[in-house]
């Protein structure tokens, strides 16, 4: 196996770390949303609301740090499919990061609920009133939701992979830097 050498910057690190926590909040409060009818529903969307204008801003913060300082090369013995699938499940992640807030703002705007971000800080509306594009919208962000989730899990199970069984420095480089693991010795059956 080939080590990764390379270290993610320390404010890709942070972002990482702290969008991996804010989006997986993020997930619980729209699940207990969607199962609870009771006021505990109110006391998550006003959670929900600013939770998701956070995760945009440091979305596109983000983005902009990973456009200035790309990532680390992949393992070169890391087999093409799987190279594809590494860069296409983070240009997914990063497309629904954007794209949930947006789609769930635009969504009460055609609901004409009000986006507030605290009790006097209220976001103007992205999309007319109009009561067929909130149900096309709700629609869109349960599925997107539902594609973020099973992506993230892609991600972690990706990550895992790559930190226990190939031990190829890919998982250290996201959590301290470029640390090399020592090599795994196989274990002898007799």
């Amino acid at each position: 196996m080939t080590s990764n050498t390379g270290t993610f910057t320390l404010p890709a690190r942070v972002l990482h770390w702290l969008m991996a926590i804010l989006i997986v909040a993020m997930l619980f409060i729209g699940v207990g949303m969607v199962a609870s009818v009771s006021a505990r529903h109110e006391w998550l969307l006003a959670i929900h609301k600013p939770l998701g204008i956070a995760i945009l801003l440091l979305a596109i913060v983000r983005l902009a740090v990973r456009l200035r300082h790309p990532p680390p090369p992949l393992p070169a013995d890391l087999p093409a499919l799987q190279k594809l699938a590494a860069l296409a499940s983070h240009w997914l992640l990063y497309f629904l990061m954007l794209a949930m807030p947006l789609i769930g703002w635009a969504m009460l705007s055609a609901g004409g609920y009000p986006v507030m971000l605290g009790a006097s800080l209220r976001l103007p509306p992205i999309f007319p009133t109009n009561a067929v594009a909130f149900a096309v919208l709700r629609q869109l962000h349960g599925w997107f939701a539902m594609l973020l989730f099973l992506t993230f899990l892609a991600h972690m199970g990706a990550a895992l992979y790559h930190g226990l069984i190939r031990r190829d420095g890919v998982l250290q480089s996201m959590l301290r830097g470029a640390k090399e693991l020592p090599p795994v010795e196989p274990v002898d059956p007799s």
